[in-house]
Formats: structure tokens, sequence, C-alpha cells
């Protein structure tokens, strides 16, 4: 029985039309599904410019959206699991940066609301608050494929919470992914490390999916889409560019991992345990 799964990563460039992301997001979506992908994932807010002043014009409510609708049909017609990267997502007075996940049949599994807002002041560099126009998700989401891959689901900002990473590693899970635009100070700092350390940390297959690299956007993203194995090895990466990142979930590599270095299993819970407060959106 095979015990690889082929995940496709898409890289996606932009523009300030959502009716044209909507249609170049399915055109890659297709491409990744004839490659075989059967996991497709975009990247962070990828139908909307990323500002703080563009979320409220280009929400839409979850699952009536014409950007849902449109990925619920290409999972349907790609026969893949398909999780949309973010949007900014509207209920009620609030707003929420909200990746949605579908199964091959189009139907929407679930939705996870980025917890942790992108608040930073780096002097000369960068100054950014997303919580000036959205509110903090409460909830973590998963989800499986096919019965055998569990997956995990947090955004940007939320890599750099090494617990919340833990939490998702306790409910078993096989592969966390990372929709997140990294900036041009922070990405040449920190994306690469943080994924890797995700991943060496909870033994698990790590994917951080970006916005390609867009020199005319007011939000200049880093790029550098990845996929790390539970060792903390790159095992597919990209540069600046709009592309498609492929690579493989190997459960076998991954128990083998596990079992020869086994400190997940090694944790002093007598001393120190990490418990996940339910809570409701």
């Amino acid at each position: 029985m095979a015990s690889k799964l082929k995940v496709a990563l898409i890289q996606f460039l932009g523009s300030p039309s959502k009716q044209q992301n909507i249609k170049r997001a399915c055109e890659l979506i297709h491409q990744a599904a004839s490659k075989g992908a059967r996991l497709v994932v975009l990247p962070e807010i990828w139908n909307s410019p990323y500002g703080v002043k563009y979320f409220a014009q280009y929400a839409e409510t979850i699952p009536n959206g014409e950007t849902i609708e449109a990925l619920s049909t290409c999972a349907r017609q790609a026969n893949i699991y398909l999780v949309g990267g973010s949007i900014p997502e509207r209920e009620g007075d609030k707003l929420y940066n909200t990746s949605t996940i579908f199964d091959p049949n189009g139907n929407l599994l679930g939705k996870f609301r980025k917890i942790h807002l992108f608040d930073i002041d780096i002097p000369g560099k960068i100054t950014f608050k997303e919580s000036d126009a959205l509110s903090p998700g409460q909830q973590l989401f998963t989800f499986d494929i096919d019965e055998k891959y569990r997956v995990g689901l947090a955004i940007c900002y939320d890599l750099r919470f090494s617990s919340l990473a833990s939490l998702y590693g306790n409910r078993q899970c096989h592969m966390l992914l990372y929709p997140g635009a990294f900036n041009m100070t922070t990405g040449p700092a920190h994306w690469e490390l943080l994924l890797r350390a995700r991943a060496l940390d909870n033994q698990m297959y790590v994917a951080g999916i970006s916005p390609a690299h867009d020199e005319q956007a007011e939000y200049k993203s880093w790029g550098h889409t990845s996929l790390v194995d539970p060792w903390g090895t790159v095992i597919s990466t990209c540069e600046l560019n709009e592309e498609i990142v492929y690579g493989d979930i190997d459960l076998e590599h991954l128990n083998t991992i596990r079992k020869q270095l086994p400190y997940l299993s090694q944790q002093r819970n007598d001393i120190y345990t990490l418990n996940e407060k339910k809570n409701e959106d």
C-alpha cells in the first residue's frame, strides 16, 4: 500500500482584481492536479492585496462568497483536497484572516481563522498592525486525507508560536500547513528557520506557502514556498516568482524518524504538559 501523498504548494502572483485572481488560481489548481497532486494549497490572502486597508473591501462571507464557490468547484472538478490559503472573511461586523478546506467532492470540510494577528514594528523597515482590521480566531483545525494523513492548519504569524504547532502534534498530525506572507525583512531572516524548527520540534512535515514576490505591490512577500520533512530538511522550495512546488508526504519516512529519535514519547509529562483549551469562534 502506497505511503506517499503528493502535495502541490502554489506560490501565487496576485493582482488587485479579485476576479482575475480567482481565474488564475483555478488554472494553477488544475495544473497541479494534472501533475498528480492529491492535496493542493494556496497562499495567504491570495484573492486580495495584502494590507489592512484592503481587507474590508475584499472580504466575503463563508460559505457563500464567490471565492469559496470557485474553490469548491475546483476541488470537485480536479478530485483533490484543496486548502484555499486564506482570504479576508466577514462575519457580522468582524473580519478574519480565514483558510477554507475542501474535499474531492467540493464539500467545505471547515475553516481556520488566523489565531495570532500580525502586529509588529521594526523601525525603519516595516510596521504592520493586522488587529486594526481583523479579529483573531479561537480554534485549531485538522482534517484527514483519504483516512490516512492528518493535516493541521495555521496561518503566517502563527508560525512563530511553537506551542500551537505542538498542540497539532498532540492531535497526531503528520503535516502542518502555514499559508504565509513573510516580508522582505523577516522572510530572509526567519522563514526557513521557523519552518525547519516547527518540523523538527514535532517530527512532522511542514509547508510554508507564500504569495509570489511582486515588486509593484505595497506589501512585498518573500516567497520561497517550501516543504520541510520531519528531519528538518527542506525537500522542495522555490525563490521569488510564481511557481508550483511539489513534494511527497512519506509516512514510512516519518515513522522511521520518530522511531529512531523517539523524543516525542520521551517528554516528561510528570514535569510539564501542554493542554489545548476549547474555545469557540
